[in-house]
């Protein structure tokens, strides 16, 4: 099969190769890609920025987002059978969406929904789990609640002004002045124009900020917070309740302790809360997302979409960040 996997950790390290058919586990299922989304994460790993967290060996496929449909299932397997439309986020460690095949765990998958495409489809497993994490099993966002989400016309901001919005939360964005109108149109209650306004100086008593930003951004989003709020930082820095999650040696725990230490205790400071999400994947989850996007809750919003062939041209163009929505390869 063609694949483009990651030959060495660098910028120009992805390439095109020919792999054979993945092996298939009693609990896998094999899905025949038709699309896959790109994400910021594709292009971290690619360069090595992950290492610490996620140590995979080279040459390894890339890629975390996938539609397709199901051609042959492990023995165990109960929940999906040849023929199925499904999608997926893979997870960790088990990646390789940017293939002909992947073999993924069932209990990573769900059916795709019924309302989108495969296109579509392919474009909501890594952002919609990040946002549902964040917002529904971390933070909890109830009617009433104000919710920041930061870079609302990218991946992660698209589903998460939705999702919130469905929940019953005020939504307040940042985005540049040529998106203001489009991410109004998701249903941001506020948008902030960051080329023009200071969000710190516009907002205030939020009670969640989403952050996919990091750095000076997320110090002061921390700004914007109620007493008792909540920051979800997803471009780190990584915290020690991190690396209590994901069982890291000591090293690592004391490593991800002193990367946020700065953070953790502005937070203190200002008695509000920091914590760091990597989110996992999760078919249950994508079936209640599946139960949002069907009724038209939801809807993932695409950028542009790339022939598979030109794998290496849409990851670098989400790598430059410019992508309003989602971009997709697509095999059909």
């Amino acid at each position: 099969m063609k694949a483009f996997i990651v030959e060495r950790y660098r910028e120009d390290g992805l390439r095109a190769a020919e792999l054979p058919e993945p092996q298939l586990g009693a609990h896998d299922v094999l899905v025949s890609v038709r699309a896959a989304g790109v994400n910021p994460l594709d292009a971290k790993i690619r360069d090595g920025d992950f290492k610490l967290i996620l140590r995979y060996r080279p040459p390894f496929v890339l890629g975390h987002d996938v539609a397709g449909v199901v051609t042959r299932v492990g023995y165990a397997v109960r929940k999906f059978k040849a023929g199925d439309e499904v999608y997926a986020r893979p997870r960790d460690h088990r990646i390789g969406t940017f293939a002909e095949l992947i073999a993924i765990h069932q209990d990573d998958v769900a059916p795709k929904p019924a309302s989108l495409s495969m296109v579509e489809a392919a474009a909501v497993p890594l952002a919609g789990l990040t946002a549902w994490q964040a917002l529904v099993e971390r933070a909890n966002v109830t009617a009433g609640q104000k919710v920041l989400i930061h870079a609302g016309s990218g991946g992660v901001g698209t589903i998460a002004i939705q999702l919130a919005k469905h929940l019953g939360a005020t939504v307040a964005t940042t985005t540049s002045t040529s998106n203001v109108e489009w991410v109004r149109a998701l249903g941001a209650d506020l948008v902030i124009d960051y080329k023009h306004e200071d969000f710190a100086e516009v907002l205030s008593g939020y009670d969640v900020v989403l952050d996919p930003l990091g750095g000076t951004n997320l110090a002061k989003s921390l700004t914007v917070l109620k007493p008792g709020g909540l920051a979800i930082g997803i471009a780190g820095p990584p915290d020690p309740a991190f690396a209590q999650q994901i069982g890291a040696p000591a090293f690592l725990r004391v490593a991800m302790t002193l990367l946020s230490r700065r953070i953790r205790r502005q937070a203190k400071r200002l008695g509000v809360q920091y914590s760091f999400l990597f989110m996992r994947a999760d078919g249950t989850q994508l079936r209640e997302l599946t139960t949002l996007i069907d009724p038209g809750h939801l809807r993932p919003a695409i950028d542009r979409v790339f022939p598979f062939d030109a794998t290496l041209d849409a990851v670098t163009h989400v790598d430059q960040g410019r992508a309003k929505g989602k971009v997709v390869v697509t095999l059909e």
